[in-house]
Parts: C-alpha cells; structure tokens; sequence
C-alpha cells in the first residue's frame, strides 16, 4: 500500500534538510572528505525504499545519503560516520562513499560506479535460495557503460535472479551529458538482456513508488530482474568541490526548468499547510540532536586502524609497529 502523502513529504524533508546540513559541515571542515549532494533526486529514494520491506538487501551508490535515511538509518549515526567519528553506523571508517548500514538493510555503497549491481545481483541469487526477500541495485547514468553492470544484466537474467535495477538518471556523468556518452538508451542495455525495463517520472515520489512496487512484486514472485530508469536532477554539483571550482557545464535555464519540479515541493502541495510545518520542525530537531551526537563522538584511534579489517590479526615484519 502507498504511504500517505506526509509520510513521503517527511522523508523527503528529512533529506533535504540532511543534506544542507551537510554542506555546511563540509564548510566547516568536520566532513573532510566533501560530499555528493544528492538535492534533487529525494523523491526517488523516498518513493523506491518505501517499496522494500525491511528484510531485503539494498546496495547504494555514492550519491547515498537519501537512500540511507529513507531506509530507516539512524540519522546520528549515519552524520557521525560522514564525520568520521567512532559513532558512525561503520565507526568513522567508510565515510560518505562506503557506507553500510546492516541495520537498514543497506549492504554497502560503491564508490566505484555500477559495480554495486554485480555484489546485488550475487546477494539476490543467494537470497533467493531462502525466502522471499529481494535484492536492489542503484547507479546512476554514469554506470550504464560499465562491463561489470552488463555482466550483471546477463547473469541476472540468466539466473532470474531476484534484483531490481534502479538507474537514477539526473543527466550527467560528473559533468559530462549523458546523451554524450550513452549510445542508445539506458532501458535499451536491460532489453538486449531480455530484463523488463522502463523509464519513470522520478521527481514524483508516488510514481516512483508505483514503478518500484511492480518491480519489486515481479522479483519477490520469482518473476526474474527488472530495471527501473528515473528521470531526475541533482541542484547541487556533482560533488561540493564545484563550489570552490564553479565548473559551467550546465544552463541556468536548464537547472530552472528542473527546479519547477522540485521534488519537495510537489509533495508539499499534497499535504496541509498546518501537517508541513509540524514535519518540518520534527525534522529540524532530529536533525539538530543528529549534528550535536556527530560532532561529540570521539575521533577514531589510529591505533585501531586494522581492526575489522581481517578476521585473524595481521602479523606485521620484524622492526615494524602499527605506530
């Protein structure tokens, strides 16, 4: 059943909200590595992990953060880790690339893009082996020429392996336009796979919804994998460094157009007046209490820094200490 229409404005504020939070701590230098700002494209993590039940396996992307939070990840937790503090979901050691948050059903996020498709597809195969559960891949237009998302599409189809594909296509590899750098179409690659593709709305969150929802039901009836292309945007750069750079790759008319259909605000004019205002200050104290429990957990030790590593302890060479 969809969700009610605050819900998606809630977690679609929640996103947003994150996110502005975040790029005033890559400001103040406690997110030292930057970010990818996902602003934008909330309406398709809110609208595909709604989708999910919370036993099945999501594999992220580097532009995660929404995908994270719509999952249920704890707010705090996941700041804290983009800080680099011991209290991050992976104790400060993946940061805002690598993440992982079992606890949300999300196995991991690649920085390396499409190759999260192919740890997906395995994991579906295997989950299918047990049960009903359902494995999701998200990349974005940038992934679609990578062999590893390819062989991905052969063997899942091969295999029908329980998976979704999910391409969240805002328009541009980095800076590059995807219609440079994609010959033919993204839905076009699953087809030659014989893979169920189709092209969606995704700054509607309860389109993507209904999109993700026949997906995931083909996949968890054994119906075999599917790919779900959204059309959406990012506002932001690429990654926050562009702030500094101010790279012009893209028409001011261009990112106006996008903004006319801000995912925020389309979901913003579903829900009354009084109920956003009651969302927006719940989501500026979870946030506020999520910055103060970030920025008050200890910095890691580096003395530490094999742990989780290996599962025997690494014995390093005579003369050679972990100093």
């Amino acid at each position: 059943m969809r969700p009610a229409a605050e819900a998606f404005y809630g977690t679609i504020r929640l996103i947003r909200r994150f996110e502005e939070r975040c790029i005033d701590l890559v400001r103040s230098g406690d997110i030292g590595s930057g970010i990818h700002p996902c602003i934008g494209q909330e309406a398709v993590a809110a609208g595909m992990c709604a989708a999910l039940r919370p036993d099945d396996a999501l594999l992220s992307n580097h532009r995660g953060h929404g995908h994270f939070l719509a999952r249920g990840s704890d707010p705090g937790r996941f700041l804290a880790e983009l800080t680099g503090r011991v209290g991050g979901v992976d104790k400060g050691r993946a940061g805002s690339f690598h993440p992982s948050d079992l606890s949300a059903g999300i196995w991991g996020a690649s920085g390396t893009v499409g190759h999260g498709a192919a740890i997906a597809t395995g994991l579906g195969w295997a989950l299918a082996r047990d049960g009903d559960r359902i494995a999701v891949s998200v990349f974005g237009d940038g992934a679609v020429t990578q062999g590893a998302l390819l062989e991905s599409f052969n063997l899942a189809s091969l295999w029908r392996v329980p998976v979704v594909f999910v391409c969240e296509n805002n328009g541009y590899a980095t800076t590059l336009p995807a219609p440079t750098a994609i010959a033919g179409s993204v839905v076009g690659r699953a087809a030659a796979f014989g893979i169920p593709a189709s092209t969606v709305d995704g700054q509607d969150p309860e389109v993507v919804y209904d999109a993700m929802a026949a997906a995931v039901d083909r996949a968890r009836s054994g119906g075999g994998p599917s790919l779900v292309e959204f059309t959406t945007y990012r506002y932001e750069g690429h990654h926050t460094f562009e702030r500094r750079m101010r790279l012009a790759y893209r028409d001011e008319a261009e990112v106006a157009r996008w903004r006319e259909r801000d995912p925020l605000a389309i979901q913003a004019a579903r829900v009354p007046p009084d109920v956003r205002e009651a969302v927006d200050a719940e989501v500026e104290e979870v946030l506020d209490a999520a910055v103060r429990f970030a920025l008050e957990s200890p910095h890691p030790d580096p003395a530490d820094a094999f742990d989780h590593l290996y599962a025997t302890p690494v014995r390093l060479r005579a003369g050679v200490s972990h100093a």
